[in-house]
Protein backbone atom coordinates (compact mmCIF):
# COMPACT_ATOMS: atom_id res chain seq x y z
CA UNK A 1 0.00 0.00 0.00
CA UNK A 2 2.85 2.28 0.64
CA UNK A 3 4.23 2.30 -2.92
CA UNK A 4 1.01 2.77 -4.41
CA UNK A 5 0.88 6.44 -2.16
CA UNK A 6 4.49 7.08 -3.37
CA UNK A 7 3.21 7.16 -6.92
CA UNK A 8 0.24 9.19 -6.23
CA UNK A 9 2.48 11.60 -4.64
CA UNK A 10 4.79 11.59 -7.61
CA UNK A 11 1.92 12.38 -10.12
CA UNK A 12 1.82 16.18 -9.29
CA UNK A 13 5.74 16.44 -9.48
CA UNK A 14 5.77 14.74 -12.85
CA UNK A 15 2.47 16.72 -14.18
CA UNK A 16 4.42 19.78 -13.05
CA UNK A 17 7.54 19.10 -15.20
CA UNK A 18 5.23 18.50 -17.83
CA UNK A 19 3.59 21.33 -17.98
CA UNK A 20 6.73 23.39 -17.18
CA UNK A 21 8.48 21.72 -20.52
CA UNK A 22 5.06 22.69 -22.79
CA UNK A 23 5.61 26.03 -21.60
CA UNK A 24 8.94 26.18 -22.90
CA UNK A 25 8.07 26.45 -26.55
CA UNK A 26 6.38 29.93 -25.68
CA UNK A 27 9.09 31.55 -24.17
CA UNK A 28 11.11 34.04 -26.12
CA UNK A 29 14.51 33.20 -25.39
CA UNK A 30 17.18 36.18 -25.73
CA UNK A 31 18.78 34.44 -28.19
CA UNK A 32 15.67 33.41 -30.56
CA UNK A 33 14.98 35.63 -33.40
CA UNK A 34 11.91 35.35 -35.12
CA UNK A 35 11.86 35.14 -38.78
CA UNK A 36 11.76 38.09 -40.81
CA UNK A 37 8.30 39.19 -41.85
CA UNK A 38 7.91 38.75 -45.81
CA UNK A 39 7.98 41.68 -47.89
CA UNK A 40 4.67 43.56 -48.80
CA UNK A 41 3.96 43.61 -52.97
CA UNK A 42 3.55 46.90 -53.99
CA UNK A 43 2.46 48.22 -57.53
CA UNK A 44 5.00 51.22 -58.27
CA UNK A 45 5.94 50.19 -62.28
CA UNK A 46 3.40 48.97 -64.88
CA UNK A 47 4.73 45.98 -66.11
CA UNK A 48 3.01 44.56 -69.54
CA UNK A 49 4.59 41.36 -71.25
CA UNK A 50 5.94 38.06 -70.06
CA UNK A 51 6.58 39.67 -66.54
CA UNK A 52 3.02 41.32 -66.23
CA UNK A 53 2.72 38.66 -63.26
CA UNK A 54 5.75 39.28 -60.88
CA UNK A 55 5.75 40.85 -58.05
CA UNK A 56 7.52 44.22 -56.99
CA UNK A 57 9.09 44.69 -53.14
CA UNK A 58 10.74 47.42 -51.64
CA UNK A 59 13.49 46.51 -50.40
CA UNK A 60 15.13 49.89 -48.10
CA UNK A 61 14.74 52.44 -50.61
CA UNK A 62 15.26 49.87 -53.79
CA UNK A 63 12.07 48.41 -56.09
CA UNK A 64 12.82 44.98 -56.52
CA UNK A 65 10.96 43.55 -59.31
CA UNK A 66 10.68 39.75 -58.74
CA UNK A 67 11.74 37.39 -61.48
CA UNK A 68 13.19 34.52 -59.80
CA UNK A 69 10.14 32.77 -61.36
CA UNK A 70 11.33 33.70 -65.08
CA UNK A 71 12.84 31.06 -67.19
CA UNK A 72 13.79 30.43 -70.75
CA UNK A 73 13.67 33.50 -72.61
CA UNK A 74 10.83 36.51 -72.44
CA UNK A 75 10.86 40.02 -72.65
CA UNK A 76 8.68 43.05 -70.37
CA UNK A 77 8.10 46.41 -70.81
CA UNK A 78 8.08 48.62 -67.13
CA UNK A 79 6.73 51.85 -67.16
CA UNK A 80 6.13 53.84 -63.63
CA UNK A 81 2.45 54.21 -63.08
CA UNK A 82 0.85 57.28 -64.34
CA UNK A 83 1.00 60.80 -62.29
CA UNK A 84 4.11 58.76 -60.70
CA UNK A 85 8.48 58.95 -61.44
CA UNK A 86 10.81 56.19 -61.81
CA UNK A 87 11.93 55.02 -57.94
CA UNK A 88 15.77 55.81 -56.92
CA UNK A 89 16.78 52.74 -57.57
CA UNK A 90 15.71 49.25 -59.07
CA UNK A 91 16.80 45.75 -58.82
CA UNK A 92 15.63 42.65 -60.63
CA UNK A 93 15.49 39.34 -58.61
CA UNK A 94 16.83 36.35 -60.52
CA UNK A 95 17.50 32.86 -59.93
CA UNK A 96 20.14 31.58 -60.66
CA UNK A 97 19.97 28.69 -63.29
CA UNK A 98 16.73 29.64 -64.68
CA UNK A 99 17.84 32.58 -67.01
CA UNK A 100 21.75 33.28 -67.84
CA UNK A 101 21.72 37.12 -68.81
CA UNK A 102 19.39 40.36 -67.92
CA UNK A 103 19.20 42.49 -70.49
CA UNK A 104 17.52 45.99 -69.69
CA UNK A 105 17.50 49.43 -72.28
CA UNK A 106 15.86 52.39 -71.24
CA UNK A 107 18.34 55.95 -71.27
CA UNK A 108 21.50 53.42 -71.73
CA UNK A 109 21.40 49.59 -72.14
CA UNK A 110 23.13 47.34 -69.84
CA UNK A 111 23.31 43.40 -70.16
CA UNK A 112 23.69 41.91 -66.32
CA UNK A 113 25.06 38.02 -66.62
CA UNK A 114 24.04 36.01 -63.89
CA UNK A 115 26.30 33.28 -62.29
CA UNK A 116 24.69 29.43 -62.55
CA UNK A 117 25.69 28.63 -59.43
CA UNK A 118 23.75 28.91 -56.11
CA UNK A 119 20.72 27.99 -55.42
CA UNK A 120 19.13 31.35 -53.86
CA UNK A 121 17.64 34.49 -55.79
CA UNK A 122 19.43 37.03 -56.02
CA UNK A 123 19.00 40.92 -56.86
CA UNK A 124 20.75 42.73 -60.18
CA UNK A 125 20.71 46.19 -58.91
CA UNK A 126 20.29 48.64 -62.37
CA UNK A 127 23.83 50.79 -62.77
CA UNK A 128 22.96 54.80 -63.05
CA UNK A 129 22.65 55.95 -65.91
CA UNK A 130 20.35 53.12 -67.44
CA UNK A 131 17.56 55.10 -67.05
CA UNK A 132 16.98 58.73 -66.07
CA UNK A 133 13.43 60.65 -65.13
CA UNK A 134 12.66 60.85 -68.09
CA UNK A 135 12.92 57.70 -69.64
CA UNK A 136 9.75 56.49 -70.46
CA UNK A 137 9.85 52.89 -70.14
CA UNK A 138 12.17 49.93 -69.97
CA UNK A 139 12.61 47.43 -71.97
CA UNK A 140 13.54 43.62 -69.90
CA UNK A 141 14.46 40.66 -71.83
CA UNK A 142 16.02 37.58 -70.36
CA UNK A 143 17.60 34.10 -71.80
CA UNK A 144 20.54 32.40 -72.26
CA UNK A 145 24.11 32.81 -72.66
CA UNK A 146 24.93 34.54 -76.19
CA UNK A 147 27.20 32.64 -78.14
CA UNK A 148 30.70 34.00 -78.79
CA UNK A 149 30.51 35.92 -81.95
CA UNK A 150 27.14 37.13 -82.33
Amino acid sequence: MRSRSRQWMALPGALVLVLALSACSHLHWPWHRSPPPAPVPVHEVDLTGAAAGFPQYWKRNTLVIDLSGASGTGTATAKPVEGTTWPVRVAFRVRPGSIAVLEVRGAERVTLPITPGGSASVDLELPPGVYTEKTPELAVSWGPAPVAGQ
